[in-house]
């Protein structure tokens, strides 16, 4: 994989995790467990779990030069990601996400946006993108990401975009489009594709996960169906961006739809066995499962 070269663009966040008894209803309360921080957002997510199975990654994403911004900067140069496509905002802040984490490893997410939608289609430089083997666009402003379809597409660069949990409220037709991957959730799935990935997939991959029930790819050369892997759920933040992580480097690696999906699944069942959304595998233990388990 030393010779793919992958560009992610979207949110690089700092993240605030507090492990809770349970999430708390309307009027009710929660006891706090413990909490830690670390780098968070979905491209730089994605970026941190690529480098760590060893391809060469960069990222497109914006920070405030507030000590969060250092920190997640610094977090993400020792994972080996390139940031000279992450734009450094004067005078603001980095956005911040509290993440709730009860028992069960289910999430809650309160946060402000903070900076991390600070590049706009006018702040791209095409020679970066157009120097990618393949783009991952996660949720961002849909102009950029549009953008940045745009010019992958025209230079013939495969796309790929999960447009995470603010797709209803956002028009992504064009990125959605030109995207030959698109990764969603079975809930995203229903309400995008009407409860028919199936018939959206004739020209392109469409990745649904499943969580505990694993994930399928409906292609142009049929479906695929990999039920997932046995874990104890502990931190499920960042398993869909380990899973595309996971799926994308077998994916780019050998084209081959079933081993990219057990190999997404594999990722995204260790980062939800784990603390924090930073926690998908290294290349080795990565391996190790799938041998235990093809």
């Amino acid at each position: 994989m030393d010779s793919i070269t992958v560009l992610t663009a979207g949110h690089v966040n700092w993240d605030v995790t507090l492990r809770v008894d349970r999430l708390p209803e309307s009027d009710g309360e929660a006891a706090i467990r413990s909490q830690r921080q670390s780098g968070g957002g979905s491209a730089a997510n994605v970026a941190a779990a690529l480098a760590g199975l060893g391809v060469d990654v960069g990222l497109i994403g914006s920070v405030g030069d507030d000590d969060n911004g250092l920190l997640a900067r610094r977090e993400l140069e020792a994972a080996g990601v390139s940031l000279a496509g992450v734009r450094v905002v004067e005078d603001a802040a980095t956005a911040v996400k509290y993440l709730l984490v009860d028992d069960d490893g289910e999430v809650a997410i309160l946060g402000n946006d903070g900076v991390n939608e600070a590049v706009g289609p006018a702040a791209l430089e095409p020679s970066r993108i157009r120097a990618a083997d393949h783009v991952h666009l996660t949720g961002q402003r849909p102009a950029t990401a549009a953008a940045i379809a745009r010019i992958a597409d025209e230079a013939g660069i495969g796309i790929s975009f999960d447009p995470g949990r603010r797709l209803a409220d956002r028009e992504y037709g064009e990125p959605l489009a030109l995207a030959d991957v698109v990764f969603v959730t079975d809930r995203e799935a229903a309400a995008l594709f009407d409860d028919d990935p199936d018939g959206a997939a004739d020209d392109r991959i469409v990745v649904v996960t499943c969580g505990a029930d694993g994930a399928e790819a409906y292609a142009p050369s049929g479906t695929v169906v990999h039920a997932g892997f046995d874990i104890d759920p502990v931190d499920t933040a960042g398993a869909g961006d380990a899973f595309a992580a996971g799926f994308l480097t077998r994916w780019l690696a050998d084209r081959d739809l079933e081993r990219a999906l057990a190999t997404g699944n594999a990722c995204g069942a260790v980062t939800a066995s784990r603390e924090g959304a930073r926690s998908a595998p290294t290349g080795g233990e990565l391996e190790a499962l799938l041998e235990r388990r093809p």
